[in-house]
């Protein structure tokens, strides 16, 4: 199963999505998490920095007003504590994500989930 994080408002959350059923098999599933309506949780940002290879910092929509007006670029701030930002703060997450197994990619661009396929 291949698992998006998506946000159907980004136009490049739609151009992976629709990259990922078109490549796909039928038989494929994708489990579309609309993270801004769901919880997301530090375990779970863990685990996706961990499959990226990344820091959080490297997640964080740093676009976002939330960024700015929350002082997050204060690089005095842990990791927990940019976690927390973004569990409480979801449109910061980078979008979209795909999961696939033990692989992960940002979708931008949307052709960089292929290598993970």
């Amino acid at each position: 199963m291949i698992t998006i994080y998506h946000n159907p408002r980004c136009s490049k959350s739609r151009q992976t999505l629709q990259l990922l059923e078109d490549r796909l098999s039928k038989d494929v599933e994708i489990e579309i998490v609309e993270y801004l309506k769901s919880s997301l949780t530090v375990e779970l940002l863990k685990k996706i920095t961990k499959l990226l290879n990344c820091s959080v910092r490297d997640i964080i929509r740093t676009s976002e007003a939330d960024f700015k007006d929350n002082n997050l670029m204060d690089a005095a701030l842990s990791d927990e504590e940019l976690f927390a930002a973004i569990v409480k703060m979801p449109k910061l997450l980078q979008r979209p994500i795909v999961l696939n197994g033990d692989k992960a990619a940002i979708g931008r661009p949307p052709e960089s989930v292929l290598d993970i396929l």
